[in-house]
């Protein structure tokens, strides 16, 4: 009986891993800048910089070199036995390029924890300051902002939420604006009705028991690449200080240059009281994050006793020289400058691509932060059934092209069906244009697919 159980699990079939999903998938080799290849030879444009995270691109010679050469002094120290003088210098830097309008700096190993950390350093600051009763947070349907218990309470995306209802925490979710399906006559008349919803469900709730509004400044995978407007995130700044509460910016996705500046909310000026940052930061090489806050909030609970949190790799010094080896590469080869100019030209492509495929409702995005919605039928923007499962099979089609993007549904995980395109910073003409002739062939194969079924 054992040796038969033995030879089952040596089987090819077989493996002890589990993800998601049972899906069988290809086996990765290398991975070279822009492309990756699996066992069998066959060579992918990493089209969604895996998670959205790979900024700079695979087999990076400058970053690959900080890493050896931190891990040649120290990989690993605990944060109350040692400091190190790679992550004194990597806060220095995330805080100068915020313009030390954010600046105490708090390090972790990935976009969960970092919203974990900001939501419990919001709520420690009132607690030290006297509003206990301040433990409530607000946040928009749909969004993502994690999927450890904490980030997952003010995550809204329901098939996420669903299984865990009985042991999250219940935050205030306020329908956020969408601009491609907008009743009103204008996006700034669109603003205003999501803004006096939002004022209205708080108030109804209890502004004295709100920590923090957190937001994504552009959606993710909850919304492909939702763009919330200067107006609106403005009115939620005005409404944070209103009710005296916090405002928190999710930038796990959109920070460390994807959008074309550092910061994402750099480009409306509306500055968050504690911003959430990874992905990019250690773009795919190790993982690190950060937390970034005001010093008043930072001071005040210090002054309490200390900030009661922590993980075991938090200043981790190999995992800020890794961001710091991410930084200096950005900077060192004008990434930003990069972003801005290549991500204009793929939008422009995939608006192009939106006129000859009938299936494409809306582009959308900034930078190199982009997606595509689809749709029955583009003057009703009528969402596929959701048992066609279109954005799977976009991307099945994409993936036996040669390119891999990043799949998910925009109305509350339920229905409307997008993916986003999200390829390395580094982008150059020759991948790009791959990128949107792959595309093409996969939505024209979609398309025909979905008119034979």
């Amino acid at each position: 009986m054992e040796k038969d159980k033995t030879e089952n699990l040596m089987a090819d079939s077989y493996s002890p891993l589990f993800y998601q999903t049972d899906v069988e998938l290809p086996l990765v080799a290398k991975a070279e800048g822009c492309r990756i290849w699996d066992t069998e030879g066959n060579v992918y444009i990493d089209g969604c910089s895996g998670a959205i995270s790979v900024n700079m691109g695979h087999n990076h010679a400058g970053i690959k070199r900080a890493i050896q050469e931190q891990m040649d002094k120290v990989s690993f120290t605990y944060r109350t036995q040692f400091e190190s003088q790679v992550a004194i210098d990597l806060a220095y830097k995330l805080v100068g390029l915020a313009n030390n309008k954010l600046d105490k700096v708090y390090f972790v190993g990935s976009g969960s924890e970092a919203v974990e950390s900001a939501l419990k350093l919001a709520i420690q600051y009132y607690y030290a300051t006297g509003q206990k009763q301040r433990s409530r947070f607000v946040s928009l349907r749909p969004s993502y902002h994690g999927s450890t218990l904490g980030a997952l309470s003010v995550t809204a995306y329901t098939p996420l939420e669903k299984p865990f209802e009985a042991v999250t925490q219940k935050s205030i979710h306020i329908e956020g604006p969408s601009y491609y399906r907008k009743k009103e006559d204008s996006d700034d008349a669109h603003d205003d009705e999501m803004l006096r919803l939002a004022r209205k469900a708080i108030f109804e709730e209890g502004g004295d028991t709100v920590a923090g509004i957190i937001v994504e400044p552009i959606g993710g995978a909850s919304t492909g690449a939702r763009v919330l407007s200067k107006r609106y995130l403005s009115g939620l700044r005005n409404l944070c200080d209103e009710i005296g509460a916090l405002l928190i910016m999710d930038e796990v996705m959109t920070g460390a240059g994807r959008t074309g500046v550092w910061y994402c909310w750099q480009s409306v000026d509306v500055v968050p009281d504690i911003m959430a940052l990874a992905k990019g930061l250690g773009a795919g090489y190790y993982p690190v994050g950060a937390m970034l806050a005001k010093s008043k909030i930072t001071d005040a609970v210090m002054n309490s006793g200390g900030f009661m949190h922590g993980h075991t790799y938090a200043g981790n010094p190999l995992a800020c020289a890794t961001a710091i080896g991410v930084l200096n590469a950005m900077e060192h080869e004008n990434i930003l400058d990069n972003v801005r100019r290549q991500g204009g030209k793929l939008k422009a492509q995939l608006l192009e691509l939106q006129q000859r495929h009938s299936i494409i409702g809306d582009v959308r995005g900034e930078g190199l932060l982009l997606a595509m919605e689809f749709v029955q039928d583009q003057a009703t923007k009528e969402p596929f059934p959701a048992e066609l499962n279109v954005f799977s099979i976009v991307t099945t089609e994409a993936k036996a092209q040669g390119l891999l993007v990043y799949p998910r549904r925009c109305l509350d995980g339920t229905k409307g069906d997008h993916i986003l395109i999200t390829p390395p910073l580094i982008l150059d003409d020759e991948i790009r244009n791959e990128i949107v002739q792959k595309l093409d062939v996969a939505l024209r194969n979609t398309q025909d697919f979905l008119e034979k079924h």
